[in-house]
């Protein structure tokens, strides 16, 4: 019976494709310098999370804002699409994630789907952002149709994106720092979303706001499509599962749910994005109707005043600037102490961070930036993290029962993702429903009271 180290050493000597409890001599030695990945190849596979969190930075941040104020869908009815419709991809993304380790191409299991995918993805997110002259219920059928289809899309195109983590190196090490400049890439483009979002939206409609939302989305389309190009032209796929391995779903999924560190990662994952989701949800309500337009003197720029989009948008960038500054730091902290303590010490920080929001009243303007600033620095490292031990629960899989299903651990994950993401909209959107929120217009007390709790007590007590 082997050891944790035994087996974690087996795991570093693994040749390419070689299962890892049968592996031969030769491979043993295999340089270190060989199992390397090149710094090109690292940036290559930064690029695809760079088009995907364009998008997904924009579903975290301000897609109940898009529905309520913008494509004007009654609160409680976004709170219903979103759960039906989150619902359903979570259930969908297992099957691609079983579909994507069926794949067999000369590019690979995970890689051609950056090609095929990322065109169709572009179209219909500016389908998504185009706000139809119709009657509100094909307004409401546009919606649901349009929303399924870009979460399918995003499905698609990246969950084997994300699977090719797991595949890129045998290497633990190479893959979580792979999965540190992964995460980089990913909050540069969470600060180019907060930077520029609200800006090109406001700038590009000239005071039709459904028509900047539309032009923005043909900008991020071609963008996107750019940068998943340059992943799948830059990368390649080095771990196969054992040659001996039989194609078997039902052997896969009975290795999945029984494998307890996957377990565990699941669960953490739910909470994590709950808490994300719940806070980010109402992020834009929060300043466009509690903050509000705000005077300040700030160094070098004088006195001058800030209304909702500006802050916001600062706010969202400083927040993204903080995380990516955590993702930075987190390899070394992780490597000092362990993946699982660096977790639970930092996500108790953010944790703290986000309840302290309760407190503040609308001209607190430096706390509420300086709580956002320690929260993101501790919260944004969180995902490398999460994402770097899962693809140690597929090692582990393959040495426990020599089988390797790299495609659906990590899509099952994303589906853990969807639904944290899904009962947190719909947790924010049914309480501003029942609360009172209005659109557009001054809120009642009972709405304002119940927007403070959505950013701060509630996601902090779902995840404490």
């Amino acid at each position: 019976m082997l050891n944790e180290k035994q087996a974690k050493q087996q795991l570093t000597n693994t040749s390419n494709e070689v299962p890892v409890k049968k592996f031969q001599k030769k491979e043993n030695t295999m340089s270190d310098t060989a199992q390397k990945l090149s710094f090109r190849e690292k940036i290559s596979y930064g690029f695809g999370d760079l088009a995907s969190v364009l998008y997904w930075q924009t579903f975290m941040l301000y897609f109940t804002y898009f529905y309520t104020d913008v494509f004007l869908i009654p609160a409680s009815a976004a709170a219903t699409m979103f759960l039906i419709s989150r619902i359903w991809d979570g259930v969908n993304d297992p099957m691609m994630g079983i579909i994507a380790d069926r794949t067999k191409t000369r590019w690979g299991h995970f890689r051609p789907y950056l090609l095929w995918m990322c065109v169709p993805f572009a179209i219909v997110g500016v389908l998504t952002f185009t706000v139809p002259d119709l009657d509100p219920t094909g307004k409401l059928i546009w919606a649901y149709v349009t929303f399924i289809l870009i979460m399918m899309l995003y499905t698609a195109i990246n969950i084997p994106y994300t699977a090719l983590l797991g595949v890129i190196s045998p290497d633990s090490n190479e893959r979580t720092t792979v999965s540190s400049i992964k995460f980089l890439f990913a909050f540069g483009a969470g600060i180019i979303v907060s930077a520029t979002l609200l800006p090109m939206v406001k700038a590009l409609g000239g005071g039709n706001e459904a028509q900047g939302w539309q032009y923005t989305f043909i900008v991020y389309g071609i963008a996107a499509v750019i940068f998943f190009l340059i992943a799948f032209r830059g990368t390649r796929e080095r771990v196969q599962p054992p040659k001996s391995q039989k194609a078997s779903v039902k052997k896969d999924l009975f290795e999945l749910v029984t494998n307890a560190p996957w377990l565990i990662l699941l669960a953490t994952t739910i909470t994590f994005i709950l808490f994300v989701a719940v806070r980010s949800s109402v992020t834009v309500h929060y300043f466009k109707y509690f903050v509000g337009t705000q005077t300040l003197t700030l160094p070098f720029l004088g006195t001058n005043s800030y209304d909702f989009e500006t802050l916001t948008s600062a706010y969202n960038t400083i927040g993204q600037i903080s995380a990516f500054i955590g993702v930075l730091l987190v390899s070394w902290f992780a490597k000092t102490i362990g993946k699982k303590k660096a977790f639970m010490i930092i996500f108790l920080i953010a944790i703290l961070s986000t309840a302290a929001n309760f407190i503040l009243k609308p001209e607190n303007i430096g706390l509420l930036f300086f709580f956002q600033i320690t929260g993101s620095i501790t919260g944004g490292p969180l995902s490398v993290l999460l994402w770097a031990m899962y693809a140690d629960t597929a090692d582990y899989g393959e040495w426990k029962r020599g089988r390797r299903a790299t495609g659906l651990v990590f899509s099952a994950s994303t589906m853990s993702q969807k639904f944290g993401w899904a009962f947190g909209a719909f947790v924010a959107l049914t309480l501003m429903s029942q609360v009172g929120f209005e659109p557009n217009q001054a809120q009642s007390e009972g709405s304002l009271n119940g927007l403070i709790l959505l950013f701060s007590l509630i996601p902090a007590g779902f995840v404490f």
